[in-house]
Formats: C-alpha cells, sequence, structure tokens
C-alpha cells in the first residue's frame, strides 16, 4: 500500500494530479548501495524516497567518487525523465536504506506530459536539486572539511530523521572528497567536543545545534532552497 503522505513532494501534489499517480506507485525497499541511476544507461524507475537517503555522486577516472546532492523525502530521484532526459548523466546510489514509491519511467513521463502541475513541480524541483548541486561545489571549494561535515552530518540528520547514523569514516571521505585521515581528525575534534559520538561505523549526533554552530551556510542555504519549493 502506497502512503503518499510519507514523501513531502507527493503529499504537496493537488489530490486530483496525485490521483494519477496512485495506480502506478509501488512500495520498494531500498537497500545500502542499491544503484537506481548508472552514468550513460536508461533510467528505468522514478524514486520518491518514504524514509533513507539516496546521494547522486560522480565518478572520476581515479576511482574517487564524490557526491553532489542528496534525495530523501522532501523530494524524488531520477525525474528528470520526465523531462525528456532518457538517460541518467550521472550515478545515484542509496547512502541509506530505507523505503520508496517507485514508478515506470515512462509511466511517469506519460503522466507529467500531460498534467502541467506535476510538469512544474518537477521543474522546479530539479532546479532546486541543482542548486543543491552548485552549493556542493561551491562548498567543496571554499570551506573547511569541518564545517563541511558537519554540514553533511546535518543534512543527513534531516532526511533520514534520526540522530544515529551508520557509516564508516571511509564512506564519509568519500562523499565528502577528502581523505579518510581527515575525516578521522574532525570526528574526533567534534567527539570531544561533545557534539557526536562515534563508535564501530555509526555516527551518533549528540548536539544537533553545536554541530550547526560549525557548519558552514550551505546547510541553511540548501534547507531554505527546499522550503521555498513547497511555499510556492
Amino acid at each position: 500500500m502506497v502512503f503518499p503522505e510519507s514523501n513531502l513532494l507527493l503529499s504537496s501534489l493537488a489530490p486530483g494530479v496525485l490521483a494519477l499517480l496512485i495506480p502506478h506507485l509501488k512500495v520498494v525497499e531500498l537497500q545500502f548501495g542499491d544503484i537506481i541511476a548508472d552514468t550513460n544507461h536508461p533510467i528505468r524507475k522514478v524514486f520518491f524516497p518514504h524514509t533513507g537517503v539516496i546521494s547522486l555522486v560522480v565518478e572520476m577516472e581515479v576511482g574517487d567518487m564524490i557526491e553532489t546532492a542528496m534525495v530523501g523525502r522532501d523530494g524524488v530521484a531520477n525525474a528528470a525523465c520526465a523531462l525528456d532526459g532518457k538517460v541518467a548523466l550521472g550515478k545515484a546510489m542509496v547512502q541509506v536504506a530505507g523505503s520508496a514509491s517507485a514508478i515506470d519511467a515512462t509511466k511517469f513521463s506519460e503522466i507529467a506530459d500531460r498534467n502541467r502541475d506535476l510538469r512544474s513541480l518537477i521543474i522546479r524541483h530539479e532546479q532546486v536539486l541543482f542548486a543543491q548541486a552548485q552549493q556542493s561545489a561551491g562548498c567543496n571549494a571554499s570551506h573547511t572539511v569541518e564545517a563541511r561535515m558537519c554540514r553533511w552530518l546535518l543534512r543527513m540528520r534531516d532526511l533520514a530523521e534520526t540522530d544515529e547514523l551508520v557509516l564508516t569514516q571511509e564512506f564519509l571521505a568519500q562523499m565528502l572528497g577528502v581523505q579518510r585521515g581527515s575525516v578521522s581528525l574532525v570526528a574526533g575534534a567534534l567527539q570531544r567536543a561533545g557534539f557526536i559520538r562515534y563508535s564501530r561505523g555509526t555516527i551518533k549526533i549528540l548536539d544537533a545545534a553545536g554541530l550547526h554552530d560549525v557548519a558552514c551556510e550551505c546547510y541553511d542555504t540548501v534547507k531554505e532552497h527546499y522550503e521555498k519549493l513547497f511555499r510556492d
């Protein structure tokens, strides 16, 4: 059974628009590490996360993988197919396990083509996602690893809706595009400050307000983009 209220984007749709999607939505489980879109491959499904987090990442030839944006219960993954994007231009992978409402990409495209309100919402969402990617690029170039890590943890906390995040330092370093040693040093400093507790691949946020004080402005900027999406 589909629960549209579990995804903020779905729940923001007018009842008539939502009724067009409901018969074609199916609840699926998102497992950590699942690839839901791969570079230069056709997009098969569109995902509206209920829980869990999907990372949009860029892969480099040397093997590095850097995150450009996150998608959670306030967004949708692979919706660009509704704007005639038949092939994925980047990789999307499940970073935190959860569930989502999924719909066949071709069917979603057909419905969006016939419904101006849905298409308009998707366009605005893709603009917000693009702004998030731009913010990440500026953040990686301008801000300290400490500020970026605090920003990342807060955003992850918002989307996963939990203070306990299961992730390794190696994975976090990969997402931030830094060396593992840098993450280890910053995690140690944040733990000594009483903001987090790190052990055996789990980070527990103890003081979100403290993390916010250290985080760069990018956290609030991205949050404001999404809030504006649902206000307008």
